[in-house]
């Protein structure tokens, strides 16, 4: 007879592929996410996703009922390639977006390299990243370390290092992995997560 601790456990993990299919079902019932994913494809990366506040603005519209979808201050298309470390890399590869969907406020990131700017932008180092994965796992809130990338076949990835959990439950926590709190308390500030979803909860530091 299984103990309380494997039912707990097979319990979470029903969960964590429920969780999962709900957000792919999300994803390929919105109209305007799968041509964002679309496109992104296009660019023929090797290891990217659609990822952190987009992802997050899916989810939580759908769970507060909002139609139209919330505004995007921008759309962040993650990549990891150690080859291409240049800024005008990724400036080329936002342009291309750019050029298909005009009206998309695109913001492409070499997670490979957020080591070289990181510290001058936030005042303390990063090391190098190791994976894409690596990279997502470090984003400031647990909620938003996801990410969503279409395959050649038309199968949707997740990527959620730390689960989906808080991002079902609409709970912001802080990533302790290289947010500080006091940068943590100011995207609570910045991002207005209350004022733009009120089932939210936060937690402060």
């Amino acid at each position: 007879m299984a103990n309380k601790q494997e039912i707990t456990l097979v319990g979470c993990l029903i969960l964590q592929q429920s969780r999962l299919q709900q957000l792919k079902a999300l994803a390929r019932d919105s109209a305007w996410l799968m041509p964002l994913l679309q496109a992104v494809r296009e660019l023929n990366l090797s290891s990217w996703c659609i990822g952190a506040g987009t992802v997050r603005n899916l989810v939580w519209d759908a769970l507060h009922g909002y139609t139209p979808p919330s505004p995007l201050g921008d759309v962040d298309v993650a990549y990891f390639d150690t080859e291409r470390l240049d800024v005008a890399y990724d400036r080329a590869l936002q342009a291309r977006l750019t050029a298909m969907l005009p009206d998309v406020p695109w913001e492409v990131t070499n997670q490979a390299a957020v080591h070289l700017w990181y510290q001058r932008y936030f005042g303390c180092p990063q090391v190098p990243l190791a994976s894409l994965d690596d990279a997502i796992a470090s984003w400031p809130e647990y909620a938003t370390a996801v990410g969503l990338r279409l395959e050649a076949d038309g199968e949707l990835t997740v990527i959620a290092p730390h689960g989906l959990d808080d991002l079902f439950a609409m709970r912001v926590r802080r990533n302790h992995a290289r947010v500080s709190v006091d940068t943590y308390r100011q995207r609570i500030e910045q991002k207005r997560f209350s004022e733009r979803w009120p089932k939210v909860q936060i937690v402060v530091e």
